[in-house]
């Protein structure tokens, strides 16, 4: 299981955006599409406490909420994935 889970959806701009971050840097993350299931949605929901998507949720328990490039890249840093 990969130490980062990125609930999103495809025509989510900023989901794009940080997906493309993750992809460029090769860090191994678990996708979550919240269009697919309700379930997705509520997961999601339940973890930030907002309908706002991307959440990226860390291992260390930590999470991000549409966040920008330098936040994306500054966790990644810290949680010394890149």
């Amino acid at each position: 299981m990969a130490e980062i889970t990125m609930y999103g959806a495809d025509w989510c701009s900023d989901c794009r955006r940080s997906k493309a971050l993750l992809d460029a840097t090769g860090v191994a993350y678990d996708y979550v599409d919240v269009e697919a299931s309700a379930e997705n949605a509520d997961a999601a929901r339940a973890i930030s406490g907002r309908t706002n998507i991307p959440v990226i949720a860390f291992a260390d328990g930590t999470h991000q909420v549409e966040p920008s490039d330098a936040a994306l890249r500054g966790k990644l840093v810290e949680l010394a994935l890149v």
